[in-house]
C-alpha cells in the first residue's frame, strides 16, 4: 500500500530549492480574506505575489463581493505586497460546470468540480501572464481535501505548463494561524462554503 503523499513536506522542499536571490511570480487563487492570511504570510516570503480572487460558486453576488472587499482590505492593511485581481462575477459559469450535480453532498462530486473551475482558471491565467508558479488557498481548510485539490493541480501543469506548488496549507498549524490573524484584522468570516447549495444544505440543518 503507497504511503499518503506528504504535500507540506513536497511544498517545502520546493521552497527551499528556490534562489534566495531571486522572487518567482506565482499567482495564488484565493476565495477569502480568512484564509488567504496565513498563505500569504508563508508564500509573500518567498515569491511575489498575485492573488486571484475568481469564485463564481459564490452565491448570492452581495456575499460575492463582500468577501473580495475583505480581502482586498486584508491586502492593503497586511504589508505583504501581494496584488489583487478580481475577475466580473460569473455565477453562470459555476452553475454550467455543476449542472447535474445540484444535489451532490458536501465535498462530493460538486465540489471537485468547483476545485477544478476555480483552479484552471488561475492556471490560464497564470499561463497568459507569465507567472512562474501556481496554486489555491483550499487546502487551508479542514473540510477541504487536499489530496484532490493537489491532483487537480498536478492536471492543470501538465496542461498549461505552470508549475503547480504542491501543498496542504492546514499543515503546521496553517489553520489556527489563519484563525489567529482573522482576528487580528478583524476579518469578516463566512459560515458556509460559498455556494448556494452549501448555504442551502446549512439552512436545512438549522431548521
Amino acid at each position: 500500500m503507497q504511503p499518503k503523499p506528504n504535500y507540506d513536506r513536497e511544498m517545502q522542499s520546493c521552497l527551499a530549492a528556490l534562489n534566495a536571490e531571486e522572487r518567482p511570480r506565482l499567482l495564488l487563487h484565493a476565495c477569502c480574506g480568512p484564509c488567504s492570511s496565513a498563505v500569504l504570510e508563508q508564500l509573500c516570503q518567498r515569491f511575489a505575489v498575485t492573488v486571484l480572487y475568481y469564485n463564481p460558486n459564490i452565491w448570492p453576488a452581495a456575499e460575492h463581493d463582500r468577501r473580495r472587499d475583505e480581502l482586498a482590505r486584508f491586502l492593503q492593511q497586511c504589508g505583504c505586497g501581494a496584488q489583487l485581481v478580481a475577475p466580473p462575477y460569473a455565477p453562470e459559469e459555476f452553475y454550467s460546470a455543476v449542472q447535474g450535480l445540484e444535489a451532490e453532498p458536501e465535498r462530493g462530486g460538486r465540489c471537485t468540480v468547483c476545485y477544478r473551475l476555480r483552479m484552471e482558471q488561475a492556471a490560464r491565467y497564470a499561463a497568459e501572464h507569465g507567472f512562474d508558479w501556481f496554486c489555491t488557498t483550499l487546502s487551508i481548510s479542514p473540510h477541504k481535501d487536499a489530496e484532490r485539490i493537489n491532483q487537480i493541480g498536478r492536471q492543470l501543469e501538465a496542461q498549461y505548463g505552470v508549475r503547480h506548488l504542491p501543498n496542504d496549507f492546514k499543515k503546521r498549524g496553517g489553520y489556527q494561524r489563519s484563525l489567529e490573524l482573522s482576528a487580528e484584522y478583524g476579518l469578516y468570516r463566512q459560515d458556509y462554503c460559498g455556494c448556494e447549495f452549501s448555504a442551502r444544505r446549512l439552512e436545512e440543518k438549522a431548521e
